[in-house]
């Protein structure tokens, strides 16, 4: 492309519209079914049900240690799939882009996007471009849409099937995302070496569920904003049950306890973005554990609470102190723009 930064033309839908995508998106999402450039993706499904899923990514700053927002838009909405027992075949991407915006760095988010797609055997198949004058947006904002096919055996993921007794399993350290978008930030006085945990969990899910039988795996969900603690207070209501989690059990990586010490932010409220949490019965825990630690995305995998009768429906937290607190839905936004 002769330009080298993103301007209004871009999204007028004539020539430097089509430069724009033949050379961005054709280029690094290609397919036969892509390259049809139809105002719609046709796609063949053989399955009895379908899983949907879109979200957005208005993430700052758009590079961070571990990822980019490209790579985050397509793990982000393959994991959304995956937790819900469904094996992702094909996402849309529709960029909005400020003028200005380096065509370079858009070259290189579609490609780490691509890369990502590729691991998973996921087809990005359709999408949009807009442009926007600068100043109206912050460089890239990024929608993604997902679907897969969910085979007929696949676990009933609702929290009606969560029974006192059950097992929460985080599948690693917690808070990695956010640390290492927080530390990223300019305007952020802390250095860290810590990455973001940003990765497609479809592998490890499928690891796990082709291992377990019906009823061993209540729920899953990967907590993204908000949280682990958010996650857990999204599966309490209408259980009869209360969520007790120990804090000596919680994964949580140094660097990422060092800089909550510091800025008084909580690992339990901090996002991920390769993370499941599992429901699991309790004799079934220990076997889901090790399934996890059989895979790299999970070798830090631990039971870390259970549930019990309670009225209350409530997320506790014992304390490595001997006290128990509880640990409310998130209310204020401590790390905006964080995916």
């Amino acid at each position: 492309m002769k330009s080298t930064h993103i301007e209004l033309a871009h999204g007028n839908g004539g020539i430097l519209s089509r430069q724009l995508i033949q050379e961005i998106c054709v280029k690094h999402f290609g397919n036969s079914t892509l390259n049809l450039l139809m105002d719609s993706a046709v796609i063949d499904i053989r399955a009895g049900n379908i899983a949907f899923t879109t979200d957005s990514y208005v993430i700052r700053p758009v590079f961070f240690p571990g990822g980019n927002i490209g790579t985050l838009a397509v793990c982000g909405t393959v994991n959304d799939l995956s937790v819900m027992g469904a094996v992702p075949i094909a996402l849309s991407c529709g960029f909005i882009i400020e003028e200005g915006f380096a065509i370079s760095e858009l070259d290189e988010i579609a490609l780490s996007m691509r890369a990502v797609a590729d691991a998973v055997n996921v087809r990005i198949v359709t999408g949009d471009t807009k442009v926007v004058e600068k100043g109206s947006a912050d460089g890239i904002f990024i929608n993604t849409s997902g679907i897969g096919t969910l085979a007929a055996d696949v676990f009933s993921v609702t929290n009606q099937k969560i029974e006192p007794g059950d097992a929460v399993i985080v599948s690693g350290t917690l808070g990695d995302h956010a640390a290492a978008v927080m530390t990223a930030r300019q305007d952020f006085p802390l250095k860290s070496s810590i990455k973001s945990d940003v990765a497609p969990l479809s592998a490890l899910v499928r690891h796990v569920l082709a291992s377990c039988r019906p009823g061993e795996v209540k729920i899953m969900r990967d907590p993204t904003r908000g949280g682990l603690a958010t996650t857990l207070n999204e599966f309490t209501p209408g259980t009869g049950c209360s969520c007790v989690l120990n804090e000596k059990h919680l994964p949580v990586h140094e660097e990422v306890r060092a800089i909550c010490e510091i800025t008084g932010f909580d690992p339990l409220y901090l996002a991920n973005e390769g993370k499941v949490v599992i429901i699991a019965a309790s004799d079934s825990a220990g076997k889901i554990v090790q399934l996890l630690h059989e895979h790299d995305l999970g070798k830090n995998a631990a039971v870390i609470g259970y549930f019990e009768k309670d009225e209350n429906e409530k997320v506790y937290l014992k304390t490595d102190v001997g006290g128990t607190r509880i640990c409310d839905m998130l209310v204020s936004d401590m790390l905006p723009r964080i995916c």
